[in-house]
């Protein structure tokens, strides 16, 4: 009877390992995150799918700025001066598009938009100068409809999409599978 009662306890006690705990979070505490550059090249096109390629004016200072206060919301790790940083969080936005998704039949317009931001981050080991890793093309986005009870202004949308960048952004830093 003794060996039922203690088998379970010790898986109990050892368990499986598995944590979402970050690895980063046991060494570094404070972060300084570099203003986003706008690297959006507004005289080539995307592809034959998209013909126009969209900007939406100080976009990276919105970033720069919601990727801040994601980091404060989120406290794992403490935003900081440079100088007094552990890391460095490095990024450039490259894409800000605009989709339609869907239209009114009747009309013809746009029902349904997609918004998306595309940056490249890299995160920097400030003491030993060391890059620890970089990601390129990751999309932040959300959809949105124009009319009808859901509607929604583009700029709640385009600030969503912020926000939503921001999350995973911190998430990757943070959250180093």
């Amino acid at each position: 009877m003794k060996k039922i009662l203690i088998i379970p306890l010790v898986f109990f006690l050892t368990g499986c390992g598995y944590t979402t705990r970050s690895q980063v979070m046991e060494r570094y505490k404070t972060i300084y995150i570099r203003q986003f550059q706008n690297k959006i090249d507004m005289t080539s096109e995307s592809s034959a799918s998209r013909r126009l390629k969209t900007y939406y004016p100080a976009i990276e200072t919105e970033l720069t700025k919601a990727v801040i206060e994601r980091f404060i919301w989120d406290g794992s790790m403490r935003p900081t001066r440079e100088e007094d940083a552990d890391l460095v969080l490095k990024g450039e936005v490259t894409e800000f598009r605009r989709d339609a998704l869907s239209y009114i039949e009747t009309t013809k317009d746009v029902e349904k938009y997609r918004i998306s931001l595309v940056v490249n981050i890299s995160l920097i080991d400030k003491k030993e100068n060391k890059l620890l890793w970089q990601e390129s093309n990751l999309v932040g986005d959300t959809t949105y409809f124009t009319q009808g009870q859901f509607a929604q202004t583009e700029e709640s949308a385009i600030q969503q999409t912020v926000r939503d960048l921001a999350r995973r952004i911190v998430e990757r830093v943070v959250e180093d599978w």
